[in-house]
């Protein structure tokens, strides 16, 4: 006894027609999305030099670090070391709000697992006086990008 088997088959249109479809919702979706949803660019699950550089220069901003980036964007062991430092504002290396910041070129140190950039405030009436000093970040990029530290003595 022979057995007839029925193949269904989708009209080409339709099947054409979903993928476009599903094609245009996920660059929809993926357009919509925040910058800071957005993975590493890096194979190795490592943050680029570039990603270090916009976080520094968001978390630092014009006049230094708000409340916001002060409690999440930095690590545990900065939190301990802000907590224990008085009198100086171990995340500016200052005593007193900036009048303008730079963010340096990022660097990167794979095998120590940090990126770097000398960060530099601006002081006096017109910017004359700056003080430099080394900011570090994590590059672990399975986890959320934080300050891990900063080093006060100054870079120039």
């Amino acid at each position: 006894m022979f057995r007839t088997v029925t193949t269904v088959t989708r009209p080409t249109k339709r099947v054409a027609l979903a993928l476009g479809c599903a094609a245009v919702l996920g660059l929809g979706l993926a357009s919509t999305a925040p910058a800071s949803a957005a993975p590493a660019v890096d194979p190795n699950d490592r943050y680029t030099a570039e990603e270090i550089h916009t976080f520094l220069g968001d978390f630092y901003g014009d006049h230094g670090p708000g409340d916001f980036a002060r409690k999440y964007g930095i690590s545990e062991h900065l939190k301990e070391k802000v907590a224990q430092s008085e009198g100086v504002d171990i995340l500016l290396c200052a005593q007193n709000e900036p009048r303008s910041i730079d963010i340096g070129p990022v660097s990167t140190a794979q095998s120590a697992g940090v990126g770097y950039a000398t960060v530099t405030t601006h002081w006096g009436e017109q910017d004359q006086d700056t003080a430099t000093f080394t900011a570090y970040v994590g590059l672990d990029a399975t986890r959320p990008i934080q300050l891990q530290d900063t080093d006060c003595e100054a870079t120039d």
